[in-house]
């Protein structure tokens, strides 16, 4: 398995992408003004509501007013995609964010719900243009849903809401918007 420092971005090599180009455009992590959609999986409920909290307080960090979001709770993970399309097509949200666990277990049950909840996600995301961010874990075992899910920066709910800040952001940039 490859170490971090060898897949992680190198320092300054945005910035040396920016010298050889005519653009480059990245969203900036400024939440502020923007209104999110919150999918949830009561499945797995433990775990997602750790990936929920990081989420609420990474956006009020970056300046989401706590009015400006709604989060709905579905059965679980495998009815996220229809959450996510309703809110998008709702009109009043400016990005998704999508929570789950799918825990791998001893039937095949894993690898219908995990493979279909990503498939709608994305479908979600690319039939309306709204960003739908796939904050699902998908995990061999409890432990390592745990892991991703500790109350720390490392937390998968947090990265998550930060991606839709930024892509709510690239998006509406320069030559995309």
């Amino acid at each position: 398995m490859a170490g971090s420092e060898l897949v992680a971005l190198p320092e300054g090599a945005l910035d040396a992408v920016t010298r050889r180009v005519g653009m480059s455009l990245r969203g900036e992590p400024n939440g502020t003004g923007l209104r999110f959609g919150i999918a949830c999986a009561l499945f797995n409920g433990g775990i997602t509501l750790r990936l929920l909290t990081a989420a609420l307080e990474a956006l009020g960090e970056a300046g989401t007013d706590a009015r400006d979001i709604t989060v709905a709770w579905a059965p679980g993970a495998f009815e996220l995609p229809l959450v996510a399309r309703a809110f998008a097509h709702g009109g009043k949200v400016d990005a998704i964010l999508c929570f789950g666990a799918v825990i791998r277990g001893d039937t095949g049950h894993y690898d219908f719900v995990a493979g279909e909840c990503a498939s709608g996600i994305q479908q979600v995301q690319l039939a309306t243009g709204v960003p739908v961010v796939f904050g699902v874990l998908t995990t061999e075992s409890l432990d390592q849903a745990l892991e991703r899910s500790e109350p720390d920066h490392t937390n998968k709910g947090r990265e998550a809401a930060l991606t839709g800040i930024e892509m709510v952001r690239l998006l509406r940039s320069g030559p995309l918007s």
